[in-house]
Order: structure tokens, then C-alpha cells, then sequence
């Protein structure tokens, strides 16, 4: 089997499970969102390529149909894609990063004859250059220090009761929120789903970590003296600041969310603002590394999967039980795809770790009758794995 004929089939099967998922989920009453932030850098030969800007870059975003836009990153020629927040289901939001990835660097590239070339890299070396100045967050020193910038992809997550549903969710009611309210505003449902991913995380980590130099770029701020200028996580941790982040009033720098301005002045300077942050809680998965090999379906299965989870365990306790705090000593990430005499590498990580297909296993039994009446019973989590597995078998036999 050739590796675009594997890919092709790893995704179909994923896209199955995410349907199944989303049925399920349905079924308890909710519906969950995934929302998407992916960073990038663009190469550019400015002498050939002059009027390059992101306006035209987003008017091809919009031709593919994309629910996203691309804004400014940090660094010199580094880009963010934003996902909007338009309702879109998860199996949609997979497939708008899937045609992002693969489609747009062509349409650029067609785009500039040639001249810019988009990266989709978790480092790319020697990408810009600078310092921040001595106690500045913002303000670069006149330094010429080479920095390589890292790309991540994070996954934002959250849960929230259908505008248009009218079935019976469950006879405790308080557990879910009222129609069309964000389930990780309310209670503490966000520290159980923020608990899940946290426990989940490294066994799994082979699929936001999927090539070699993804764990390069988890020691840029000790190897290269960059921790002032980067905020990338390099392990597994919770609060409101770590890699796996529980989000509400306050984000990573400790900022206020879900600004709203209300009041600008002549200047058009905001005056007066109000906060909306239960609109935007949510659970931030900051792991992933920015990569063309970062699979969006097989990703989107592993959120889902923790959501059913974190809906399970929450669904079978008292409304009013507080979990205790997400755990706050951090878990350190493998060193590499490949083990070693000292370390367990991200793959066997994933080969020796079983949490994965069973939760997709036994989905199909919790089903209601009519959705699975035409399915077969097979073991979509073992077919699913192995899939993942196939394509470093691949790679090691080519």
C-alpha cells in the first residue's frame, strides 16, 4: 500500500469514529467544539514578491472555504491560523485544517510563481532574528541573535447544551447547563476535562508529536537560551498557565478573556469594556507541534474521546462535588519518536498504552438502537491504531 493510499484510509476510518462520537455525545444531551490554532512561518523573496500580505493569503483561505482565518504570529514571517467559531462540527473543523494543510501551500505557491514558500514546521531554524530587551515582554534590544522560531497547533475544546434540543438530558439536570451555555463555564466540569486530558496525554502523545524534530522543539528555551522570548510548554501541566490549560476569567499571561468593547473614544481607543469569558472557557491542549505529518482527524478522536470521558465521570457524581485541582506536578514528554536504553519513546509510548482503542472500542455498545442498528461490531479503536502505527512502519521500511 503506497503512504497517500494509507493516509487516505486512516483518515476515512477517523472521520467514521468522529461521526460515531458526535452521535454519542449528542446523545447525552451536548454538543462538543473543537476549535483549531495553528502556527506557521512563511519563507519569502521579498525582491520577487514585494506586495505579499495576509489579506491575500486570507482571500485564499476563503476560496477553500475555510472557517478560519490567518493572522500576524510573534516573529517576523510567522502566521497563525484562527479558527472561527461558527458552530462547526468537529468532523468539519478536522476537515478545514486537513484542506488548510495540504491545499493552501500549493495555492501559495501558485499564487507567487514560487517565491514563498509556507512552512509547516515545528521549528524553523534560524527563522528570525532579535532579543527582548532586559525586563521588556514586548520590546526587542538591537541583539542580531539568530532565534528559531517553534510552530505549535493547540486544540481548544468545550461543551455546550444544543439551542434546539428538547430530549431529556438526564435526571440530574444540574449537571448540564441551561441551552446553549458552555458546560466549562459552569461548575467544574472544565477540571474534569482538563483532568482526562492530563492523564491521557502522554500515552498518547505520538499524535500531536508525530516526527523527530517536534521534540526538538520542545528544548529551544534551555538549548538556545530563548526562554524570555518563547512561551512554548515542554511538559505536561495543568492550572490555568501549563500545556494543558483550563481557561475562564484569566488567560496563560493572566489577562482578562472574552473582552467586549462597549466605548471608544474620538481616536477610536477603547474606553470602556465588558467581559464575556464564559463564552470563550474552554480546555487548551497546547502540546501539539505545527507539522505536515499532524494529523487533524486522528486528533480531533483523540479530544472527543476525552470529552466523552470527562462527561462520563461528571454525569455520575453530584453537581455540587468539586474535583480537586488538576494535578500540579508536571509529567515530562518523551525525548524522542524512538526509545532508548533510558527513555520510552512517543511510539512505544502509544504501542504499550491501551487507553486509546478501548475507549473507541466500546463506543458502538453505547449507542442507542437506532444509530447502530445498520453498523457492524468490529474493534474501530484496534483498526484505528494500527493504522497510526503503520505509517512509522512505513517510514522505517522506506
Amino acid at each position: 500500500m503506497q503512504k497517500s493510499e494509507l493516509t487516505k484510509k486512516l483518515n476515512a476510518l477517523a472521520a467514521k469514529v468522529i461521526t460515531l462520537q458526535q452521535a454519542y455525545i449528542r446523545q447525552l444531551g451536548v454538543n462538543a467544539h473543537i476549535h483549531f490554532e495553528l502556527e506557521g512561518c512563511f519563507a519569502i523573496d521579498h525582491h520577487d514578491c514585494p506586495s505579499f500580505n495576509l489579506t491575500e493569503i486570507n482571500q485564499l483561505i476563503r476560496l477553500l472555504n475555510i472557517d478560519g482565518v490567518m493572522v500576524n504570529e510573534y516573529w517576523h514571517n510567522q502566521w497563525e491560523f484562527v479558527s472561527h467559531f461558527h458552530g462547526q462540527s468537529p468532523l468539519r473543523e478536522a476537515q478545514n485544517l486537513h484542506k488548510l494543510m495540504t491545499q493552501l501551500p500549493v495555492l501559495v505557491n501558485q499564487k507567487y510563481n514560487g517565491n514563498v514558500k509556507t512552512l509547516i514546521k515545528p521549528v524553523v531554524w534560524s527563522g528570525d532574528q532579535g532579543q527582548l530587551a532586559q525586563k521588556c515582554d514586548n520590546i526587542f534590544s538591537n541583539s542580531e541573535r539568530v532565534v528559531h522560531i517553534p510552530n505549535a497547533i493547540q486544540v481548544n475544546v468545550s461543551v455546550s447544551q444544543p439551542l434546539n434540543d428538547n430530549m431529556k438530558i438526564t435526571d440530574k439536570s444540574t449537571v448540564f447547563p441551561q441551552k446553549g451555555e458552555n458546560l466549562v463555564a459552569t461548575g467544574c466540569f472544565g477540571e474534569y476535562l482538563q483532568n482526562n486530558f492530563l492523564e491521557t496525554s502522554l500515552g498518547c502523545c505520538l499524535l500531536f508529536l508525530p516526527e523527530e524534530e517536534a521534540f526538538e522543539r520542545l528544548t529551544l528555551k534551555t538549548k538556545y537560551g530563548l526562554a524570555n522570548e518563547l512561551c512554548s510548554p515542554i511538559d505536561i501541566s495543568g492550572g490555568h498557565q501549563g500545556s494543558i490549560a483550563l481557561y475562564r476569567e484569566k488567560g496563560k499571561h493572566n489577562q482578562k478573556l472574552g473582552e467586549q468593547p462597549i466605548l471608544y473614544d474620538q481616536y477610536h481607543q477603547i474606553i470602556k469594556s465588558e467581559y464575556n469569558w464564559q463564552a470563550t472557557a474552554r480546555v487548551e491542549h497546547r502540546l501539539g507541534a505545527s507539522s505536515v505529518h499532524y494529523n487533524p482527524f486522528v486528533n480531533v478522536v483523540f479530544a472527543l474521546a476525552n470529552v466523552i470521558e470527562a462527561l462520563e465521570k461528571y454525569q455520575a457524581i453530584d453537581a455540587d462535588i468539586v474535583i480537586e485541582k488538576s494535578q500540579s506536578i508536571p509529567i515530562s514528554l518523551p525525548l524522542s519518536l524512538y526509545s532508548s536504553i533510558d527513555n520510552i519513546g512517543a511510539i512505544e509510548q502509544f504501542q504499550e498504552n491501551t487507553w486509546f482503542e478501548k475507549v473507541i472500542n466500546i463506543l458502538p455498545s453505547k449507542l442507542s438502537h437506532t444509530i447502530k442498528e445498520n453498523m457492524k461490531e468490529n474493534k474501530l479503536g484496534d483498526e484505528l491504531k494500527q493504522l497510526i502505527l503503520a505509517h512509522y512502519q512505513f517510514s522505517l521500511l522506506n
